[in-house]
């Protein structure tokens, strides 16, 4: 991927400072901005969405919330706040991997956001796991329920602020699916086709025997992207860009785990996800210099991160695009 790649190394980035929680009243608003943010901001390219799983943490208070409130609260309210954050353009509605959205759901979080600010959804996990319940699984990969009732509610809740649909494939997946690599290649093919999404599909997986010519061709006859994932369980980064073998378009790329630990365990460890605990400057490196190609070819770049990556996922953003912007031309 030397059109992705560059043989220079990175700076090293430096710290964003954050100012102190405000204690207004009324609904809970964004926090006021560093200039150091403010002028990141500006020389942020417009084609890059930088977003987190989520948004309902008061230990953002300071940096992304102007207070500290409860999460119930912070759920119900926050978003808007959120979505004033200059640095932050997109966010992941990850409940929707949980339990199927409606047109209302989605249509009250559009009303929440400017016509700048990009959604990213994961599709419900009964179209991405063939077991569920420890029992065969009738809508894994059902392109006619997937397109009815969960892409297009998305679709015609979100309208132009639709950014991408994510897939994220249950792990061992040909053992749980029993079928081959060839074989979930043609029928992931088969899906795309049959669904016909006008937005881009990310597909995520992890299980790496599937990460072969026939998987990236049915992506690439259907315009669905590989998602690039930073997780344990996944090929380093580097090899996953290596296999896709073009430039994707969109570029996503999801920031979800650090190395060594379980979800459970880095939850634990890294509440209230109000600092960087364990900083990944190597990953930082490589996500940098990947959105860095891809924007500087005309692509548009999405990158999720989850505040298990380094134990505040906002904070791993903006130091992200100190690294992005760092790496221009």
């Amino acid at each position: 991927m030397a059109d992705l790649f560059g043989n220079e190394p990175l700076p090293a980035p430096t710290t964003v400072a954050s100012k102190p929680a405000r204690k207004p009243t009324g609904r809970i608003g964004p926090a006021e901005p560093t200039p150091e943010i403010t002028a990141l901001a500006a020389r942020t390219s417009k084609q890059l969405y930088l977003g987190t799983s989520s948004w309902y943490f008061p230990g953002w208070a300071g940096f992304v919330y102007d207070r500290a409130a409860p999460e119930a609260r912070v759920s119900r309210e926050g978003l808007s706040a959120y979505a004033q954050h200059p640095l932050l353009r997109s966010v992941s509605i990850d409940r929707a991997f949980y339990q199927p959205l409606n047109h209302g759901d989605y249509t009250r979080y559009a009303a929440q956001v400017g016509d700048h600010f990009r959604f990213t959804v994961k599709a419900y996990r009964g179209l991405t796991d063939p077991q569920m319940e420890g029992a065969h699984n009738p809508l894994f990969l059902d392109a006619g329920y997937a397109r009815e009732a969960i892409l297009q509610p998305f679709l015609e809740g979100c309208s132009a602020k639709a950014g991408v649909w994510v897939m994220q494939f249950s792990p061992e997946l040909p053992r749980r699916a029993r079928c081959t690599a060839r074989e979930f290649a043609q029928r992931l093919g088969d899906f795309l086709g049959a669904l016909q999404s006008p937005i881009p599909v990310a597909v995520e997986i992890r299980d790496s025997e599937l990460l072969t010519p026939d998987y990236f061709a049915a992506l690439q006859a259907n315009a669905a992207v590989h998602c690039v994932n930073v997780h344990p369980l996944g090929l380093p980064l580097i090899e996953q860009v290596r296999r896709i073998g073009h430039r994707p378009e969109p570029l996503v790329i999801r920031w979800m785990l650090h190395a060594g630990f379980a979800y459970e365990q880095a939850r634990e460890r890294y509440s209230p996800f109000d600092r960087l605990v364990d900083e990944d400057p190597a990953t930082r490196a490589i996500v940098a210099k990947l959105a860095r190609r891809a924007l500087d070819a005309g692509g548009t770049v999405y990158v999720i991160a989850n505040n298990k990556a380094e134990g505040s996922a906002p904070l791993t953003l903006f130091k992200l695009a100190e690294g992005i912007a760092g790496e221009a031309a």
